[in-house]
């Protein structure tokens, strides 16, 4: 019988740790469970503050954080051929086979992915995100995205509905497109020991205080359950520029007392506010998957969320009270809620999450993933080419172009420092003792 293709993988990203987030986390656990099937995984972000250079992680994940600084929202300034000396370098040192890149808004993603195809590797890219097809940015965004995609091994999105929206802002052939949900440490997310007393009902709200995830839709809807429900009180963790709308509300509806704001909340201590709650409430106005609610569900509260994105498809109907982002149907929603409560079991519901997802099964449908890509054609210069040409009349001519000077690029990177000459790397196995995912971020 064969042996199992052991691939050697660069996870590309400006979204990683010590930044938190869904995507650092996605990558984290992804890249923990590859290291435990015995692959080769390697994450390259940018640098954070003083975090510059090579860093090991728990299970001898090494990390490079290139000194390239953020631009814009964790964001580096988009240089189109600034990064690629550094990436062919590692490339090579580490005798990369398939370069995986995360996240649609990732600057530092879309120059990787185009670089490693000019350089002949495989690539797969993971969308994270839901975007719209309207308005200026989003116009942007998906002639960007377009364009990494044209010439992609294999795509991967987090629900369905994510897999609708990229297949349609990218125009990339849905059968290339697989469909691999996020998951969740529940190892990390466990229920308290006793079950809360329901004579004080707690909703629990953690999230980035930003407009998509739904504060103004949080300011409508908090007054008005603590006016129809006296025995209910809030627990908001989080930070962001709609903080001081929560705090103006909370002014003027005199709630301090019922409304408690921690500001922001170290991963490390979300378990700690979770269990605190008998209700979780987002407020999302665009999911793609949103693992907060998976978070909550393993620690045994019941979710109210808004039915957008992907998040109908997250929890079973007995877990989650679904509304539309509407004020007073949120209400309801929440009213509807604290009713379910006597019926339900904490540790039920975290024995469920725990089946339903882990990050070991998406290690090992990620896994396929690549597999299929190593069977994927690469193709010559001129086949690569003809396949941007398709993305528009005046962009695809701009996109041949960019890859052409890419291309042209990399000639002169092998004349300037052959291949050859880059010294490789030798492969660092972890221990054999057993690695388990503990959450921590770093172990520097």
């Amino acid at each position: 019988m064969d042996e199992p293709t052991k691939h050697r993988v660069l996870m590309v990203s400006d979204f990683f740790f010590p930044n938190f987030g869904g995507v650092e986390s996605h990558i984290y656990y992804l890249s923990q469970c590859l290291l435990e099937l015995g692959h080769k995984v390697v994450v390259l972000t940018h640098a954070y503050g003083s975090r510059s250079g090579v860093r090991y992680m728990t299970g001898g994940l090494k990390v490079y954080y290139i000194p390239w600084k953020p631009f814009l929202m964790q964001n580096t300034l988009p240089t189109f051929y600034g990064t690629f000396p550094i990436l062919r370098t590692i490339l090579i040192r580490e005798r990369i086979s398939i370069v995986h890149g995360h996240q649609a808004f990732s600057t530092l993603c879309h120059e990787a992915l185009m670089h490693a195809r000019t350089m002949g590797f495989k690539v797969v890219f993971t969308d994270h995100s839901l975007c719209g097809f309207a308005d200026i940015g989003s116009i942007h965004m998906n002639k960007v995205l377009q364009f990494t995609l044209a010439d992609v091994s294999q795509a991967i999105c987090v629900s369905h509905t994510s897999k609708e929206n990229t297949v349609l802002r990218s125009c990339l052939p849905p059968d290339k497109v697989f469909v691999v949900p996020n998951a969740v440490d529940t190892a990390m997310f466990k229920p308290a020991k006793e079950k809360l007393s329901n004579d004080k009902i707690i909703i629990v709200v953690v999230s980035r205080l930003v407009y998509r995830k739904g504060v103004d839709l949080l300011v409508e809807v908090i007054p008005e359950v603590c006016r129809l429900h006296p025995k209910v009180y809030f627990i908001i963790g989080g930070d962001g520029p709609k903080r001081v709308r929560l705090e103006e509300m909370r002014e003027k509806h005199s709630l301090q007392d019922r409304v408690e704001m921690l500001g922001a909340v170290p991963h490390a201590q979300v378990r700690s506010i979770l269990v605190r709650g008998h209700i979780f409430l987002n407020s999302s106005l665009t999911e793609a998957f949103c693992i907060a609610i998976l978070e909550a569900a393993s620690c045994g509260l019941l979710t109210v969320s808004t039915r957008v994105g992907g998040v109908p498809e997250v929890l079973p109907d007995d877990m989650i009270v679904l509304a539309d982002p509407i004020p007073g149907e949120m209400v309801d929603a929440v009213s509807k809620a604290i009713k379910m409560l006597p019926e339900i079991d904490p540790y039920s519901m975290h024995s469920r999450v725990q089946k339903l997802y882990s990050w070991h099964d998406v290690a090992r449908r990620t896994k396929i993933v690549y597999d299929s890509t190593l069977n994927c054609s690469s193709g010559n210069l001129l086949e690569r080419l003809s396949r941007y040409y398709r993305c528009g009349a005046w962009a695809g001519k701009l996109f041949c172009l960019v890859m052409i000077l890419d291309f042209l690029l990399w000639c002169f990177l092998e004349l300037w420092q052959p291949s050859d000459d880059i010294e490789k790397v030798p492969d660092i196995l972890p221990s054999q003792e057993h690695w388990h995912l503990d959450g921590n971020a770093t172990s520097d």
